[in-house]
């Protein structure tokens, strides 16, 4: 079965519990294939990323095969602003949906999801943003000072993989969830002297394992979510925190998605 999210933001949870750590967010339009069904709970495969995890049912928009097949092939829009305003024409009520999150089917201002009606201002609508460095760099500034939150995907709230996958899927391209599927992607480039504003850093922990990751600016700044989002230097070594001058984080690779 597939479904799709048609609320903001939906936690996924390691296990089947309010309770449960949040390991990642559902954004507005994402599918979702239902692996399992609980009472309450469903155990989904989010089908932009495969990232794996469970929801509240109540909050998943199950779809019939004819309709999943109908949004599937529809074109699809990405929200290239950190928070786009609109209306849930269904209830009157509004509604706000974080960057990153698909408009599927978009007709004009209108967006019809199965029975579900929104309406968005065309002004705050972005229909795709350049695939370049300079415009990576442009949509992650708007991140700045946002807090860091484990499993985040938004500007209330988002960790370093899930700041990375926003920025990179508002220029239509989508990459894995966390830093250590990351670092898969791209190509390799051999030193920070040779990185170019946009390619990706990646760092290690005291046991070699992949654990965060960043977008270069240049090859001595970095755009990160550690505390919060924030510039920082950066050199061979790694990061250089902005409030005590000591290393932070240990560099181990740099790869180029653009």
């Amino acid at each position: 079965m597939t479904g799709i999210v048609i609320l903001p933001l939906v936690p996924l949870r390691e296990s089947d519990s309010e309770r449960s750590e949040m390991t990642s967010q559902l954004l507005f339009g994402e599918f979702v294939e239902i692996l399992e069904t609980r009472e309450r709970w469903l155990l989904l495969r989010n089908l932009s990323d495969n990232y794996i995890g469970w929801a509240d049912r109540k909050m998943i928009q199950v779809l019939s095969d004819a309709k999943a097949l109908q949004l599937t092939s529809s074109n699809l829009s990405c929200v290239c602003i950190p928070l786009l305003e609109g209306e849930d024409l269904s209830s009157g009520d509004k509604l706000t949906l974080p960057g990153g999150s698909k408009l599927v089917g978009m007709n004009g201002i209108e967006l019809k999801i199965d029975n579900n009606n929104f309406l968005f201002d065309p002004i705050l609508l972005h229909q795709g943003a350049e695939k370049s460095g300079e415009c990576l760099i442009s949509l992650a500034r708007q991140y700045l000072n946002a807090p860091y939150l484990w499993g985040g995907k938004s500007l209330l709230g988002i960790d370093c993989s899930g700041f990375v996958q926003v920025v990179f899927s508002m220029c239509g391209i989508q990459l894995p969830r966390d830093a250590s599927q990351q670092v898969n992607c791209g190509q390799l480039i051999g030193f920070l002297s040779e990185a170019k504003a946009g390619d990706l850093a990646l760092f290690e922990n005291q046991d070699g394992k992949i654990t965060h990751v960043g977008i270069l600016l240049s090859s001595h700044q970095i755009i990160h979510a550690s505390g919060w989002v924030k510039i920082e230097s950066i050199d061979s070594q790694g990061i250089i925190s902005s409030k005590t001058g000591e290393y932070t984080h240990t560099l181990r690779v740099i790869k180029r998605i653009l």
